[in-house]
């Protein structure tokens, strides 16, 4: 009986909050074919990685406000896509009134676009990182095996062994990977731009920076196995040797 009364009064769940792995989808028009035959396209370039995937829809980009009837022929494009939409981004004040209409959440920590103006010439080389003020980098002096994640919360992470495929790392502040990165590299998650990505031995599957991103078919192939670092440019990610 004592038994039954302990499983009875036992919490049925607990709550946490955490980092995900949601795909923003800036949405500059809501033509359903034109949205599903471009996400298709993306995805047959990683199937593996954008299968499945939760898909947060950002409608800031669009001219005019969208209704109802517009978002859940956007919501039916992506999941013919084979991704799911889980949410709409905050940088839009129209999802707070779509949102509950459509039994969406409203997500925020994406990072929002930003365009140079347009006399600014594009340098070869990214600004200098900076690093969060006065927090000591989170060091991983073991090897990061599939299915493993690390985050540096407002600071650098910086790993001395190798990050194995099927394996993240992510930092609000650069990612410093001083073995081979085979997995995925995520620096500046909540929006720093000037945050980058350093490896030792170059072979990974995502590298992103402020939510921009590439994935492992479309990165530089004369670079695998190198030593290189990545940064942002505007809202390209640009790869190079380190010390060339």
């Amino acid at each position: 009986m004592k038994k039954a009364a302990d499983a009875s009064s036992a919490s049925a769940i607990d709550l946490r909050f955490g980092q995900v792995g949601v795909l923003q989808v800036r949405l500059r028009s809501t033509n359903q074919g034109a949205i599903l035959d471009e996400l298709s396209g993306r995805i047959a370039t990683a199937p593996q990685f954008f299968q499945n995937t939760g898909v947060c829809l950002d409608l800031s980009a669009l001219e005019q406000e969208p209704d109802e009837v517009e978002i859940r022929g956007v919501i039916e494009a992506v999941r013919r896509a084979g991704m799911l939409t889980v949410g709409l981004s905050d940088a839009s004040r129209h999802a707070e009134s779509l949102a509950p209409v459509l039994s969406l959440p409203v997500l925020g920590g994406f990072r929002q676009a930003s365009r140079p103006p347009p006399d600014a010439a594009k340098a070869a080389k990214a600004p200098e990182a900076v690093a969060p003020a006065g927090v000591p980098a989170l060091q991983h002096h073991q090897p990061v095996r599939s299915g493993q994640r690390l985050y540096g919360r407002d600071r650098d992470l910086v790993v001395t062994a190798m990050v194995g495929a099927g394996a993240e790392v992510m930092a609000d502040g650069c990612v410093h990977i001083y073995g081979a990165l085979r997995g995925r590299a995520m620096a500046g998650v909540r929006g720093d731009a000037t945050a980058r990505v350093f490896c030792q031995e170059f072979r990974a599957e995502l590298v992103a920076i402020a939510g921009v991103f590439r994935v492992f078919e479309t990165l530089p192939a004369d670079l695998e196995g190198q030593p290189v670092q990545a940064w942002l440019d505007g809202e390209e990610l640009r790869f190079t040797r380190i010390g060339s």
